[in-house]
């Protein structure tokens, strides 16, 4: 393949018109996802999570593999796989070490049953790969609505608990003393956390989870110390990055998630540079991590 044919591969806008129907559902559930992506994320990098949203990720995958195999709904398979995952994490405890040798326990776990489950279905090779790489067209309307109403209760929930929650996240030992159930917020927000990532298995893949909830908010944090505007810009950035992804993909015959990777990593970057551009213009206060409120 000389790189001519590598770049149509890539990108083959031919026709873009008539495809773009196609994927309606996807971009409406490219929007739900970047709003509860870049919401949530904010959260997941306050409080350390990276490490868990992969691990909340390979159980998703092996729920929606299972479910797949058995012939029933894939989110809903993906969603019961997160929120097991996701409370048994929230159940480890808030010191980082429990909580990062229980999902590198469970990781590879997960991600076993997944693959088992995968070789035992016989259907068709697309719906296993798309699994773990993601799919713009195999959204169909069931699953969008599906889609929006767990996005609507995760946004729901999480607003609902913003404050005690961020107080949490920024001083846990003062906010016990203040009388904040911390143990009880931190299952809570592991469960919107597991739905979040069990929401986005179908559209950029198990492998990839991290490029919508991580990268984004961590973009954020890079240009601005505002708690508001970073929950804004990582909004934006993991919409900017599902949408575009989505378009982009659509004149492709790849998988949806380089694309979507690929412009969450731009973004970063980009915010990499604004960030040590103003580090070396004397605005270090404006990268560092939000700063949350200090009361429920």
């Amino acid at each position: 393949m000389d790189l001519n044919e590598v770049f149509v591969a890539i990108f083959n806008f031919e026709d873009y018109g008539q495809l773009l129907p196609l994927v309606t559902n996807s971009l409406i559930a490219g929007v739900a996802l970047g709003l509860v992506g870049g919401l949530i994320g904010t959260f997941v990098m306050l409080r350390d999570l990276a490490f868990a949203v992969h691990g909340i990720a390979e159980l998703s995958f092996a729920g929606a593999a299972f479910a797949l195999l058995i012939g029933t709904n894939v989110v809903f398979g993906s969603l019961v796989g997160s929120v097991v995952a996701a409370v048994i994490l929230g159940l480890m405890g808030k010191r980082a070490r429990d909580r990062n040798s229980s999902i590198g326990v469970m990781m590879p776990f997960g991600l076993g049953l997944g693959i088992l489950f995968l070789s035992l279905y016989e259907g068709r090779s697309a719906n296993k790969f798309g699994l773990l790489t993601g799919q713009i067209v195999s959204v169909d309307t069931v699953q969008v609505n599906l889609m929006l109403v767990c996005s609507a209760v995760v946004i729901i929930a999480l607003l609902a608990i913003w404050r005690p929650l961020t107080f949490a996240s920024a001083d846990p030992d003062l906010a016990v003393a203040r009388g904040v159930p911390v143990g009880k917020l931190s299952v809570a927000f592991m469960v919107l956390l597991g739905l979040a990532v069990a929401l986005s298995i179908q559209i950029v893949g198990a492998l990839l989870v991290l490029a919508l909830v991580i990268t984004p908010a961590a973009a954020a944090m890079r240009v601005t110390a505002s708690p508001r505007l970073v929950v804004l810009l990582s909004v934006v950035f993991a919409t900017t990055a599902m949408v575009g992804g989505i378009l982009l993909a659509l004149g492709g015959r790849i998988p949806i998630s380089p694309y979507v990777t690929t412009l969450s990593f731009l973004i970063y970057v980009v915010c990499r540079l604004v960030g040590a551009w103003r580090t070396k213009h004397g605005r270090v206060g404006r990268t560092a991590l939000p700063v949350p409120a200090t009361a429920p």
